[in-house]
């Protein structure tokens, strides 16, 4: 049964005042993931490694529950299940947001009720919430610089947006057309969503190559959609079937095998980066660091993962439908995050 919105509010209120009691008297706590959205590999990988690190947990006797709620991508379902959390009584919450601002009202009332809150990879401004990111717009920067130098400063490109309305999609965004604004020879022939999924991401750039002029390059945000693009151009062929464009690599074992097997065929040439699902596992670490009251920097950064035509050789034997990603233990995250400044 669903509360009414007057209950929800009154619960909330209840919590915000033994919310804290309680957490505080948990002898093991419960941690809790909020995902808004789950409908690409980097969000199921995210999850799965977040409910692998908390397994080894309670296995360990760390943890007394784990509570996962995936959502359909908006924030009202996320804050619905935010709320409920809260008259759980949680002892932290580690949320992949919807949003970088819709969410802090309720992040508040998660602070005032004494659960800690990590915001992680799509993070939050709300001043109470511990934030794990990655740094979006450098490696994209990075990323895009490479292809334009490629290209020696020219050509035409399509840009792949991410999930619409995410804090990451607008910093990725934000970072290529800083970079193509630099170089007057390149220009954005389209832009589409793709969701950082791979058939949505060929369903949208199919739609729009009919009614394109040559596409030399495509910028997109990774998560799987850099396999659904090169699909795209071969399926349309004439000359991107042995002469596809640079598409930027997103880290998916798909790619990854489909850019090896063009590099043998006619020595294609890109690069890949991507932010690292795994992350998930050291967000559950860094969740079980709150809970025991552990000393965490209040904004930490993760490294992304780079293969370029120099290490391409060592993704040969990397699962389909995986994403480039290392497992980060807690011994990990104790080396390299909580040592952060």
């Amino acid at each position: 049964m669903k509360r009414t919105k007057t209950a929800l509010m009154a619960g909330l209120a209840a919590a915000a005042m033994i919310g804290g009691t309680v957490a505080a008297q948990a002898a093991k706590p419960v941690i809790a993931l909020s995902n808004a959205y789950y409908g690409n590999t980097w969000r199921h990988q995210m999850v799965q490694a977040f409910e692998a690190a908390a397994k080894e947990a309670k296995k360990d006797g760390k943890i007394s529950k784990l509570i996962v709620d995936n959502g359909n991508g908006t924030v009202n379902e996320q804050i619905s299940q935010m709320g409920d959390l809260i008259l759980r009584h949680v002892n932290v919450i580690a949320i992949d947001a919807a949003s970088d601002s819709a969410l802090n009202g309720i992040i508040a009332k998660a602070c005032a009720a004494g659960i800690k809150v990590i915001a992680f990879d799509s993070i939050v401004s709300a001043p109470c919430a511990y934030k794990l990111d990655f740094d979006f717009k450098r490696y994209q920067a990075a990323q895009a610089k490479w292809i334009i130098n490629k290209l020696h400063g020219k050509g035409n490109v399509i840009v792949v947006r991410g999930v619409k309305g995410s804090a990451p999609d607008h910093d990725m965004y934000t970072a290529q057309m800083g970079v193509l604004k630099k170089h007057p020879g390149m220009k954005v022939v389209a832009t589409v969503y793709g969701q950082a999924t791979g058939p949505v991401a060929q369903a949208a750039v199919s739609n729009v190559l009919p009614s394109l002029p040559h596409v030399d390059a495509v910028l997109d945000q990774g998560g799987g959609d850099d396999y659904g693009i090169a699909q795209a151009f071969e399926q349309y062929g004439g000359v991107y079937k042995k002469h596809p464009p640079i598409i930027a690599g997103g880290g998916s074992a798909n790619f990854i095998h489909w850019w090896a097997q063009m590099a043998k065929k006619t020595g294609y040439e890109t690069i890949s980066m991507n932010t690292t699902p795994g992350i998930g596992g050291a967000a559950f670490w860094l969740a079980l660091d709150l809970a025991h009251g552990v000393s965490v920097p209040h904004f930490m950064t993760m490294p992304v993962a780079t293969v370029t035509q120099k290490n391409l050789h060592q993704y040969a034997n990397l699962k389909p439908g995986t994403i480039v990603s290392p497992t980060y233990s807690a011994a990990w995250v104790k080396s390299h995050l909580l040592n952060q400044k």
